[in-house]
């Protein structure tokens, strides 16, 4: 999967980088409009910009800037990133209002720590159109992401969303495979490709 690397530091509210579509659900279905997409990478983060132009149901105790578990169950997109050598896998939760949620997992769904813990060193940012539409974006430290994930060259990640709450849609960038939805494969997830902004 295509990760954008930027040279100088990105700034949110600056931002000018290229959206990726998904045009269609889990099952096929066409997407209109289409959820989009970015991961990139400055000198010190690791960026994960989501939108989409319809109106999202959030999760009642989303605020934004906060970590708040079990965004999923309502609109969301989400950002995998795994270790191949090791296993381990992160997921990043981002709410169309900046909300967000982090998690370990040390094989698919099996978590590293019961309890939630934050990621250190993330920031996000929204905005909401007047018509419903939004723009996320979460910044999650390289460093932190190097010496947790040894991110890089080798990494692998997918990008999903799930829209239309209460009647989920489910979206990923990678094919995942088929049966019932399950972001959760990471024997699946693209490797990365770095190119230059």
């Amino acid at each position: 999967m295509t990760v954008i690397r930027c040279a100088q530091p990105l700034v949110w509210g600056e931002l000018d980088v290229p959206l990726f579509g998904i045009s269609k659900d889990w099952y096929g279905a066409e997407v209109a409009p289409q959820a989009a997409f970015c991961v990139a990478v400055d000198p010190r983060s690791l960026w994960f910009v989501a939108s989409h132009p319809k109106p999202a149901k959030l999760h009642p105790a989303a605020r934004p800037a906060r970590f708040v578990p079990e965004l999923w169950k309502y609109d969301v997109a989400e950002l995998f990133l795994t270790d191949p050598t090791s296993g381990r896998y992160f997921e990043f939760n981002l709410s169309p209002n900046a909300a967000w949620w982090s998690c370990e997992f040390t094989a698919p769904r099996q978590r590293a720590e019961e309890t939630d813990i934050a990621f250190p060193d993330v920031a996000t940012f929204a905005e909401l159109a007047p018509d419903g539409g939004w723009v996320a974006a979460m910044a999650i430290s390289r460093e932190v992401l190097e010496a947790r994930l040894n991110f890089g060259e080798t990494t692998k990640l997918n990008v999903t969303f799930i829209l239309g709450s209460p009647e989920q849609r489910f979206l990923s960038a990678v094919n995942l495979g088929e049966g019932e939805a399950d972001f959760h494969r990471p024997e699946r997830f693209s490797t990365v490709k770095f190119v230059d902004a």
